[in-house]
């Protein structure tokens, strides 16, 4: 894929991706306990689609990395609860609420942080080699 070119763009492109992810979970658990009238109008989680994006001399360089390809809905059925008073009660006095599993959400929040975390301390080595080389030829 063009744009690849060395390992500041595979860094920045997997630190976006990760950025994505954790908004991702943001909005799941923003509307952890939101409530709807139907189904159809409960919230669904969502999740990135990461995709590999490859430099065009991958053979040569072996430099790879990963965009967000795409956000989705998860494909999950949300809570029915009986609760006649609450506004959006349906005829039966039934609210659906959104299928979003918090515990779920906060290990992908754990792992998004680790690899976030694991591209910045990349990016720290490829300074300090950086540096070294510098300092090599004075």
């Amino acid at each position: 894929m063009s744009g690849v070119k060395n390992i500041f763009d595979v860094v920045g492109r997997s630190m976006a991706a990760q950025m994505v992810r954790m908004n991702t979970i943001a909005s799941n658990l923003a509307n952890l306990e939101s409530k709807a009238g139907s189904p159809e109008e409960a919230y669904k989680p969502i999740r990135p689609v990461f995709e590999t994006a490859f430099s065009k001399s991958y053979s040569d360089d072996g430099i790879a990395t990963v965009d967000v390809k795409d956000v989705v809905s998860l494909d999950r059925e949300p809570e029915m609860v009986y609760e006649p008073g609450h506004p959006n009660a349906n005829g039966q006095g039934y609210i659906f609420r959104s299928a979003v599993n918090s515990d779920e959400e906060m290990v992908e929040m754990l792992e998004t942080s680790r690899q976030y975390q694991n591209n910045l301390e990349v990016l720290g080595t490829v300074r300090q080699l950086m540096m070294r080389t510098i300092s090599m030829g004075k």
